[in-house]
Order: C-alpha cells, then structure tokens, then sequence
C-alpha cells in the first residue's frame, strides 16, 4: 500500500534536551490551493526550532506537509497552521517556520510565523 499524507505529527524523544540546538527542515515541494480560485499555490517551507523534550520525526513531517496538497488557505494561514501544530506536537523551546511562496500574480510572498512571538 503507498503512502498517505497525514495529519499526525509523530513526536519521537530528544537525545540531547539539556543542550540547545537549531533544527533545521527544508522543503521545496509543499502545495496547496488558493482559497479563492481553487488554483495551487507552491512554496519552499523552512522549518527551524531548538526541541526541547521532542522532536519531529521526519516521515511524519513530511506526510503531515503533503496533507495541505489539497487544502485551501492563504498563505498567511498555511504558515500559522503548520506552526500551531508543530507547537503542539512537540513542544519546542523556540521555533520559525517560513514559507516562501511561487510568485503569483506578480507577487512573491514570504511569510515568517515564529513561537514564542518575538515583539
């Protein structure tokens, strides 16, 4: 049976919770469709947090981002919505997710979402 995108985020333990470090996961393969033409959007998704207890397992992040592929939303949503949920899931000390967007429209969208918000 093939794989199948997925909602769930699997949180696996973090080896090393007593010391900081940056993890760093790029894609440039994440799509969704706009809300309002039903066309898809394209964007390069980074994902950069120091863990703290956990960590994302990363076939589970990758089925999770493959989720969107038939979702509307803006893209100030999509950026929110994957960092709520990776809060969620694994709890990290500080996380940016941002998502540079295929220009559209003549326009080239990035959007930066971070947790805790910095002023």
């Amino acid at each position: 049976m093939p794989t199948q995108p997925s909602k769930d985020l699997l949180a696996v333990p973090n080896p090393h919770p007593g010391r900081d470090y940056t993890v760093t996961c790029d894609t440039p393969e994440f799509t969704c469709l706009c809300p309002l033409t039903g066309q898809p959007d394209f964007a390069t998704v980074r994902i950069s947090y120091v863990p703290d207890q956990a960590l994302v397992e990363l076939k589970s992040l990758k089925l999770y981002l493959w989720s969107f592929r038939n979702e509307g939303g803006f893209h100030e949503d999509m950026t929110n919505r994957i960092l709520d949920d990776l809060v969620s899931a694994i709890v990290p000390r500080r996380i940016t997710v941002v998502t540079d967007w295929l220009v559209r429209g003549g326009i080239h969208t990035v959007v930066e979402a971070s947790h805790p918000a910095t002023p």
